[in-house]
């Protein structure tokens, strides 16, 4: 199937080759019939791609500073590597389509493969998305008409957050589609509209909404709406404009009566004066998107609505209560539409709405498909560019297309001289892009057909968490060797059905622990090494802090950081005692409530042969304080692994302190070492009982850490 994605870096939008994406859980496939778009938000990538580097960085200072902290903390090199990545990795346009449902996931909120709906799926001739965030189309609606929804869902959520009622006057400031669109929803809703622009097409078309159109280029826009309300003001106005410059929420508070409500649906300054709010006492609201629901984890991804009697009125809510308007003839938003674009010309409409043509409704058009579910070979792609090896061992296949594989594992991947033959990501395109960028010979949204390609001797998983245990056992039980990113496993069951399932195939099992492998990791074993007593290890983990309802804080999907993330280190100690593990405490922080902060904790461990060592795993620290320090103290010596960029010593032999070289935290010599072993048949580079022991109490880490009373 195609897909239009956009170049961050040079603004380009393109047609790209991708795999029809799989259903499952709580998700729709969905084959689309319209998009629409989004004329202000996509308008505002495509010239964010199109700016210069320098223009770029003007427009977002914030990521200027994370970008100059990180150089400070972890080299220009490193830093430069990771904005080209950003910017070089393609972004999916678009989030109003309307189509007809091709499969549906058992926990899909019951619909069913037939149904016409509309999601905020991308431009793409198949998308999937949520049930949640998908809503049936009533008969007597079409598919073009259905596209603008998620545009309209907008603007009612901002009249929903100004809660006008019966005969109140409200402003509409912005006639662009949103703001077209909410005079409307406001004139089905029996107020009387002002809107205010600038051109005069979108005022004669708000002035055929009844509305009193308003020029906003003729003298003040405030003096004109106190005129029109008899010098009372408007009861609440509506910000559906895109500015930078402040004035827009000056002049809707003086447009305000008295107690009147503000409510931002768009963009503007927001360097607000306090008398213009004082005086008035005015309240003054930022709508979220289409609604309740929006950027939940819980509930987009997780698919767990809201109950009704206690949240009327949800993202897909607002979705249904917009196209009950248009089946009720009360929202006309095909009076819009100033462009069609079949979806194979999808770039020329991109041209149109950057360039100085007018035009406000731009509607892509699809091919009728059948509404059928596509042949299992359109699940595979064949990229133009795939560099097709003739390796018979070594040839991988791999399981996840996120960041951490395409920035940093198949890189180092790819300088082993593995074969990379298929790459899987269960929407697709985050795996297309990834196999064009690598040369995979297939890309694929099923994971079963990779698993049974005979030529893949290896394979790597690299998704979610969750996932990585029942990955890993289907594919040791296919004949393959399988190294997993950590961590191996959220549960000891699942530890223990991997060690069977190893035990019964003779296949090779790792786990990505790719700090032991760091250079300087190596120079600490080294001196470590003949030690007379017991070493002592530090290990301060500046980890960064994760929102509380990201999927890796999630028990059950990500295992909570503790084990999903400390895990790293608790290894990298195992690795530096050279001893097992004998015993682990944890202690976490506690908010002022008295619950234990899982994600600040500190980790004692204790070893066979006396040693120990303290992980302090911290989520509180600053972004511009070093990320990772390892200190060792043994036998009157120490040395300290410094972001793994420099290694200090103190009372052995080597200068006390080094220049930094570029930070290596393993990953490359862990992989060269690992595709050795596959194609030479010798052991895992990580011995497997170490694999188990550090795994296993890296669960028990974690549970401690969530249960501690």
């Amino acid at each position: 199937m195609k897909q239009l994605l956009q170049q961050l870096n040079t603004g380009e939008t393109r047609l790209v080759d991708v795999p029809v994406p799989r259903a499952g859980g709580n998700t729709l496939v969905v084959e689309t019939r319209a998009t629409l778009v989004s004329a202000g938000t996509e308008r505002m990538l495509v010239e964010f791609g199109r700016a210069n580097l320098l223009d770029k960085a003007r427009s977002q200072p914030d990521k200027v500073k994370q970008v100059l902290d990180k150089v400070r903390t972890d080299g220009l090199a490193p830093t430069l590597e990771a904005v080209r990545a950003k910017l070089d990795a393609p972004i999916p346009l678009g989030y109003c389509q309307a189509g007809v449902v091709v499969e549906a996931g058992p926990g899909a909120g019951g619909f069913r493969a037939g149904d016409r709906v509309v999601t905020n799926g991308s431009h793409a001739e198949y998308v999937r998305v949520p049930h949640t965030l998908a809503a049936r189309v009533p008969q007597g609606v079409t598919d073009e008409a259905a596209a603008f929804t998620p545009l309209a869902a907008i603007g009612l959520q901002g009249i929903r957050l100004a809660a006008p009622t019966l005969g109140e006057t409200v402003v509409v400031y912005g006639l662009g589609l949103i703001g077209l669109l909410t005079v409307q929803l406001l004139r089905a809703n029996g107020c009387r509209v002002i809107g205010i622009d600038r051109d005069p097409g979108r005022l004669a078309l708000a002035g055929r909404f009844g509305a009193v159109a308003l020029d906003g280029a003729a003298g003040s826009v405030s003096d004109a709406v106190l005129a029109q309300t008899g010098g009372v003001g408007a009861d609440a106005v509506l910000l559906t404009l895109a500015s930078d410059s402040d004035d827009p929420v000056h002049q809707a508070a003086a447009m305000a009566r008295k107690r009147g409500r503000l409510v931002l649906v768009g963009v503007t300054g927001l360097n607000l004066r306090r008398d213009d709010f004082y005086r008035k006492e005015l309240s003054f609201a930022v709508s979220c998107s289409y609604g309740p629901g929006r950027y939940d984890p819980s509930y987009e991804e997780g698919g767990q609505d809201y109950p009704l009697p206690f949240v009327r009125w949800t993202e897909q809510r607002n979705f249904e209560a917009v196209l009950q308007l248009m089946a009720d003839g009360a929202l006309d938003p095909l009076s819009l539409v100033t462009h069609r674009f079949p979806f194979d010309r999808a770039p020329d409409a991109y041209e149109v709405i950057s360039g100085g043509e007018p035009s406000l409704g731009v509607v892509l058009t699809y091919p009728d498909r059948g509404g059928v579910l596509p042949r299992p070979a359109e699940r595979v792609l064949v990229p133009a560019a795939a560099l097709t090896g003739a390796a018979s061992t070594g040839v991988v296949g791999l399981i996840g297309a996120g960041n951490f594989a395409v920035r940093t594992l198949l890189p180092a991947l790819r300088e082993t001289g593995a074969r990379l033959h298929t790459i899987a990501s269960s929407g697709g395109t985050s795996g297309a892009v990834a196999g064009e960028k690598f040369g995979f010979e297939r890309v694929t949204t099923d994971v079963d057909a990779l698993l049974a390609t005979p030529e893949i001797d290896t394979v790597f998983v690299l998704t979610r968490h969750d996932s990585h245990a029942g990955l890993a056992e289907r594919a040791l039980a296919a004949g393959k060797n399988v190294f997993v990113e950590k961590p191996l496993a959220l549960r000891e069951d699942e530890l223990d059905a991997l060690a069977a399932r190893v035990a019964e195939s003779g296949k090779l099992l790792t786990v990505g622990f790719n700090r032991r492998f760091a250079p300087l990791a190596a120079e600490a074993a080294g001196l470590l090494r003949g030690r007379a007593g017991p070493v002592s290890i530090v290990a301060t983990v500046n980890a960064g802090m994760i929102p509380r309802d990201h999927w890796t804080q999630d028990p059950r999907t990500g295992g909570g950081r503790i084990t999903g993330e400390a895990c790293h280190f608790m290894d990298l100690c195992r690795f530096l005692a050279g001893a097992p593990i004998a015993d682990v405490r944890v202690t976490p922080a506690r908010g002022a409530d008295g619950r234990p902060i899982d994600d600040i904790a500190h980790l004692s461990m204790a070893f066979a042969d006396g040693s120990t060592a303290v992980v302090h795993y911290l989520s509180s620290g600053a972004r511009s304080y070093p990320k990772e320090r390892i200190e060792c103290f043994w036998d009157g010596k120490t040395v300290a692994i410094d972001n793994w960029r420099r290694l200090q010593r103190f009372g052995v032999p080597g200068p006390w302190w080094e220049r930094g070289r570029a930070m290596d935290k393993g990953h490359a010599e862990e992989l060269r070492v690992w595709m050795d072993a596959v194609r030479g048949g010798g052991a895992p580079p990580i011995p497997l009982d170490q694999v188990w022991e550090v795994s296993r109490w890296a669960i028990l880490a974690g549970r401690m850490a969530r249960d501690a009373g």
